[in-house]
């Protein structure tokens, strides 16, 4: 199980990981990267790095004074070497099984007539399609309210890859994925298409209304192109033997350019849940701290130092006028086609270099 379970989110204080599986690290460390970039360029005086680049005082508005942007030349691109659980996985579910009937799904009497805004756990129910799902798959393992990486990769199709955090420092237009790499083994065109092209369940957005066309701040729709290859992980389930017991590991790794961790249990391997020296360096505690340093440091530009002045909570930052635009593109997202997408709320409370 790499995700907390909903009875411990109030506990979190901002420096366990709620989720932890590989494509949340994946996006998790390349928003920590992108942080890491914005205090180089800002330290070494030029206006734009490999990556990066100073946005023009022209480009900028209300609800859209990022001081940084994505280069318009650098494009994203995610390999999974697993098709990522949720939707997107769900005929590969139904093939491994033993027995393929079809469950019946209980229902509360609110969703008995639309079973499509009621969130499905884990593997369960796995002939129901295009609903939101929920973290672990494992129906022994504690409850939690993590998303399905499918739902998330989802969402990230309208708010970009960039988190509350980085979307303070960098312009969100640049920021989309462009392609999602599966393994062929992983891919199966009608699943990838149902759960995140506007041929499947992301159709509510662009018909009959156009809601992305409402949005400001640089948001808008962007639906990654997925492609496969035939090359497999090293270490894939599929390259074991056929009489081979494979088991699963119980630590992650999360690597950038600049710094490598080890993960056990949301936390840094070695520390205890509640030990602040444990919070990673992709946790909301340890992206926020930095991405604080960054506008603080760039506090001489206009709209900047409002935001890197906030001395409240991590709920106060979130709330702050600069992330409407954000806002509003999941809000729509998850009413209108990400419909049961229940909120994991209650680590929002924490300072910075404070335990409460």
């Amino acid at each position: 199980m790499k995700c907390l379970p909903a009875a411990k989110i109030a506990s979190a204080n901002g420096a366990v990981l709620h989720d932890w599986h590989a494509e949340i690290l994946a996006i998790r460390a390349f928003n920590c990267f992108l942080i890491r970039e914005c205090n180089t360029l800002l330290d070494s005086g030029e206006r734009s790095s490999a990556f990066l680049r100073l946005r023009d005082e022209d480009e900028k508005n209300d609800g859209e004074n990022q001081l940084f942007a994505i280069r318009n030349d650098v494009t994203i691109h995610m390999y999974c070497s697993e098709a990522p659980c949720g939707d997107a996985s769900m005929e590969l579910t139904m093939s491994a099984q033993a027995d393929s009937t079809p469950w019946s799904l209980p229902l509360s009497p609110s969703d008995a007539n639309h079973p499509s805004e009621a969130a499905l756990r884990g593997r369960g129910y796995f002939s129901h399609l295009g609903v939101v799902r929920l973290k672990p798959s494992r129906p022994d393992a504690p409850p939690t309210l993590s998303k399905s990486c499918t739902d998330k990769l989802a969402l990230k199709q309208c708010t970009s890859l960039l988190n509350s955090i980085t979307a303070t420092l960098l312009h969100p237009r640049t920021a989309y994925l462009n392609t999602l790499v599966l393994p062929a083994s992983q891919h199966v065109p009608t699943a990838t298409t149902r759960a995140f092209s506007a041929m499947g369940r992301m159709a509510g957005l662009t018909s009959p209304s156009d809601l992305p066309s409402q949005w400001q701040g640089g948001y808008h729709f962007h639906p990654f192109s997925i492609v496969s290859t035939t090359r497999e992980f090293q270490w894939s389930r599929r390259n074991g033997s056929a009489d081979q017991k494979l088991i699963p590991c119980n630590l992650s790794a999360v690597y950038s350019p600049s710094q490598q961790e080890t993960i056990v249990g949301g936390v840094l391997q070695g520390r205890r849940m509640g030990d602040l020296r444990g919070a990673s360096m992709v946790s909301r505690r340890g992206l926020w701290g930095g991405g604080v340093a960054v506008l603080r440091m760039a506090a001489g530009s206009e709209g900047m130092g409002e935001m890197g002045a906030v001395e409240g909570s991590y709920r106060a930052f979130k709330e702050g006028k600069w992330l409407e635009g954000r806002k509003r593109a999941k809000e729509d997202a998850r009413s209108v086609v990400l419909r049961g997408w229940v909120r994991n709320e209650g680590d929002e409370g924490f300072r910075l270099g404070k335990t409460a």
